[in-house]
């Protein structure tokens, strides 16, 4: 079992910045895909970006350029840079993983609410 919680949401104003952070414990992280999604009110939840273990990196078209995923594999940890937050980027974010080489994303954490007033 993997478990992830995620911190560092908040209320910024467009424009701004914002850093997430997902801890994971249970096992280490070796062979899994981290991935970050967001749900806005209303809304489906839809992929935001993924890493694998090795770095390969994938970004939704609507975040591309302004952010920025990462992880430290030593720390067990992953994180999602937001700059140029715009009103539209306003949800729970999610982080999740998935063994490489599988499809669904079995472990997922509880969210934390990011919010981008304009």
């Amino acid at each position: 079992q993997v478990q992830l919680v995620e911190s560092g949401g908040g209320l910024v104003q467009a424009g701004g910045s914002l850093r997430l952070s997902c801890a994971a414990s249970g096992r280490t992280l070796s062979n899994y895909v981290m991935g970050w999604f967001r749900q806005a009110p209303g809304k489906e939840r839809e992929f935001v970006a993924h890493i694998t273990w090795r770095g390969g990196i994938l970004y939704a078209d609507s975040v591309k350029g302004r952010f920025t995923i990462s992880r430290d594999n030593a720390k067990n940890m992953v994180y999602l840079q937001m700059n140029s937050l715009k009103p539209e980027d306003t949800a729970v974010y999610y982080c999740a993983a998935r063994p490489t080489g599988l499809l669904d994303w079995n472990y997922w954490g509880q969210g934390t609410q990011v919010t981008a007033s304009s």
